[in-house]
């Protein structure tokens, strides 16, 4: 099986789903660190739909100023737009697989595609 992990080293949670990851034989692993490499809008459309959720739902207030920039009242175009341009605004880690994708907090919920 296939999966991407979008990851930020510097993140506990991420490592923590990373390791569980890596730790899977059948797992082809792809890791992007988003922060050097950001997923587009169209990309992030894509992974908050297969994961059943909005993008003010993947949207990471803790740590941004993303309250400041008012984008949790924000529209998905904007957020999404926000996000690629200033990728530390996204929650991670996002893992997708052929089974779907999941914002993996806690880090079991990776599980749930696997």
């Amino acid at each position: 099986m296939k999966a991407t992990i979008w990851h930020n080293p510097k993140c506990g949670t991420s490592r923590k789903t990373l390791a569980i990851l890596e730790n899977l034989s059948e797992v082809e692993l792809t890791v992007v660190e988003y922060l050097e490499d950001p997923p587009t809008t169209e990309k992030l459309a894509q992974l908050y739909r297969d994961a059943g959720i909005t993008p003010a739902q993947g949207l990471r207030m803790r740590g941004t100023d993303a309250a400041e920039r008012g984008l949790p009242d924000a529209g998905d175009a904007a957020i999404l737009e926000a996000m690629a341009a200033d990728p530390i605004l996204i929650e991670r880690p996002l893992v997708e697989t052929d089974k779907g994708a999941r914002l993996c907090r806690p880090q079991d919920v990776v599980l749930e595609i696997l």
